[in-house]
């Protein structure tokens, strides 16, 4: 076993961000105006922060599915550190006897590199689809014969069998065996990647987004999901793809586990991250209008954690339950890390049991989901108003 005994970077909670984030903390890199590491708030504002995201699939054997997006998703990673002017020393290759010793040669050389591994194959993953696959970095800080140490979001070291590991890093092709080194960054660009941080997430509100439909993105995916809420005539609306009965259950799950639960810690969609995030900007940027326009995302957080209570209300036993039981999963996972895995499955199996009988005991009739999909709207209407004027302040501030 090649193993870090004084690692103890396990404060990152987002696989991008956060993996990052633990890396240069690990190697004792600290912003020399506040002498502290990059905190994960800063560096999500400088990978181009905040979006919204509203998509619709539905899969044959996999049912209907909304996904929402809280945070940019366009290359999150090279984005941040090419701003930060950080040198990133990468190794790849298909061979996993020359992967394996890659990582074993950064081990010895005592840093925790960053890896790419199939998030779905984690014996700790939350949700296991074996049918899907999602690469998604993290950092390792000991390799064994048959364990390896990783920090993957929890707040503690996590703990995976070593052929599960291997196996999950050459999962997918196109990040088979990849990993990743990072110098510091360089401190003098540091205002500048906080401003394009800024400008980026103000395009993503406001103009077309780099790829995709305008209608999947920013204050226009607002727009359209109040529509597809309120419009029942609509293609693609809620009334028509996901009516009362399981599909619509799988819907407000989604709403939730993806607002609440989803690389995300404490839930809000990841809009007290932001807020933080223009808390320390001002501070580098001398810029105190920042720290007033963070208000409008912490109140949006506030705003999101009501949405999830709209849809899945206390009022309604088996909906009051089925989100107690995501945020029970979500905590213990982040708190306890391997030691919950256990708990966790149980709680997953109780999920699935959950969904099985909402194919045959829905709890709300159509009348009743009409007036859940009109109380959802109304928030998401309050979340689209506070949200856009909050970029627009945005906006006019770095003009």
């Amino acid at each position: 076993m090649t193993f870090l005994s004084d690692y103890n970077q396990f404060a990152g909670t987002h696989w991008e961000t956060g993996s990052i984030h633990n890396h240069l903390a690990a190697q004792g890199f600290k912003v020399p105006q506040t002498g502290k590491p990059l905190s994960e708030a800063m560096l999500l504002g400088i990978s181009g922060g905040l979006v919204f995201g509203y998509f619709f699939f539905s899969y044959e054997g996999l049912g209907p599915q909304v996904a929402l997006l809280t945070r940019n998703t366009f290359d999150p990673v090279e984005t941040l550190l090419s701003r930060l002017g950080v040198i990133q020393t990468v190794k790849q290759t298909t061979n996993a006897e020359k992967g394996r010793q890659n990582l074993l040669d950064c081990l010895d050389n005592g840093i925790a590199p960053i890896v790419w591994a199939d998030m779905f194959m984690m014996p700790h993953a939350t949700i296991k689809m074996p049918e899907m696959w999602g690469m998604m970095p993290l950092n390792v800080y000991g390799y064994g014969a048959d364990v390896t140490h990783v920090a993957d979001r929890a707040q503690v070291g996590l703990t995976v069998p070593t052929d599960v590991f291997d196996a999950a890093r050459s999962r997918v092709k196109k990040d088979k065996h990849r990993l990743l080194t990072l110098s510091a960054p360089n401190w003098d660009k540091l205002p500048t990647a906080i401003a394009a941080g800024l400008q980026q997430t103000v395009a993503l509100f406001l103009e077309k987004p780099p790829k995709g439909s305008k209608n999947n993105f920013g204050a226009a995916a607002y727009q359209n999901w109040i529509k597809l809420l309120t419009k029942p005539k609509t293609a693609k609306s809620w009334a028509k793809v996901l009516p009362a009965g399981p599909a619509m259950y799988a819907g407000q799950v989604d709403v939730f586990d993806r607002s609440a639960t989803f690389g995300q810690a404490t839930g809000g969609a990841e809009r007290e991250m932001y807020a933080d995030f223009l808390d320390e900007a001002s501070t580098v940027l001398q810029r105190p209008e920042l720290a007033e326009i963070s208000l409008n995302f912490r109140e949006s957080a506030m705003l999101w954690r009501q949405l999830g209570k709209i849809v899945l209300p206390n009022t309604v036993d088996i909906f009051g339950k089925t989100r107690a039981l995501i945020e029970k999963r979500r905590d213990v996972f982040h708190l306890k890390g391997s030691a919950a895995i256990a708990e966790i499955d149980a709680i997953s199996a109780e999920l699935q049991t959950i969904r099985e009988q909402m194919k045959t005991d829905y709890p709300l009739d159509e009348a009743q989901a009409e007036t859940m999909r009109q109380d959802m709207a109304a928030t998401i209407a309050e979340i689209h108003d506070l949200e856009l004027s909050g970029i627009q302040a945005l906006q006019a501030a770095i003009s």
